[in-house]
């Protein structure tokens, strides 16, 4: 199946930064998935203008962000539980990461590549939580093809993440590309909003303060676990 872009730019950086660990980067991963991608010019000329429309609203200015208080939810996991944010603060800090949904392919690295770091993430004393508008049996099939240990919260109709500033809806050309190559955002979410959040991914500090922020209006691009464990080990 093609892999729908809204970034478009020049071929991926194949010989992208290395972690401290010695491994490729998540990025460098990112990078080669969109390089594989080959879109007609018709498609990509709409992409393009659908993330400059999307980076000239100023969502990113207007999002929660390093430096703010985190704003408390409670949200369901995949597997029928609760998980309130501000209780899971008290065990000590939290990455908090949304994700557009299992049918992304980027959003499935970036998963896999937090799932390879969750033992690191939980020597530095934090909690792991990811958080999508899939609907929960979405969300169980995402956990399962990425083998995932972590929780991951099902945020109907993008409530949670709206509060963070986080939501844009998709213009009716790129819904019709999306539809095109299969892609159901009414079917894995549970609702015709045709909504996503932009990636971003947050550390919390147990007070309840953002110590980091990473968001894009280009979903190619992740936070890195590096960096990540980096804040943590800062805190």
């Amino acid at each position: 199946m093609f892999v729908v872009l809204i970034s478009i730019g020049a071929l991926a950086e194949q010989n992208a930064s290395k972690t401290s660990n010695g491994k490729g980067s998540l990025q460098s991963e990112l990078d080669a998935k969109k390089a594989s991608g080959k879109a007609p010019d018709d498609i990509k000329s709409i992409m393009a203008t659908a993330s400059e429309t999307l980076k000239k609203s100023g969502i990113i200015d207007k999002a929660v962000k390093k430096g703010d208080q985190m704003l408390d939810f409670t949200l369901p996991n995949a597997r029928g539980g609760d998980l309130k944010l501000s209780e899971a603060l008290k065990k000590g800090p939290v990455i908090l990461t949304f994700y557009r949904g299992g049918w992304c392919p980027y959003c499935n690295l970036q998963l896999r590549a937090y799932q390879k770091r969750l033992e690191d993430f939980r020597k530095a004393g934090a909690t792991l939580i990811a958080v999508s508008p899939e609907s929960s049996e979405s969300g169980d099939t995402t956990i399962d093809k990425n083998e995932l240990k972590f929780d991951v919260l099902s945020d109907a109709g993008n409530k949670i993440a709206r509060q963070y500033g986080l939501v844009f809806k998709l213009p009716q050309d790129l819904i019709g590309i999306y539809k095109k190559f299969g892609i159901d955002l009414e079917k894995n979410q549970n609702n015709g909003e045709w909504e996503l959040p932009i990636p971003a991914t947050y550390v919390i500090a147990p007070d309840g303060k953002i110590v980091y922020s990473f968001l894009n209006v280009d979903y190619v691009k992740r936070a890195e676990p590096e960096d990540i464990i980096a804040v943590l080990k800062s805190i």
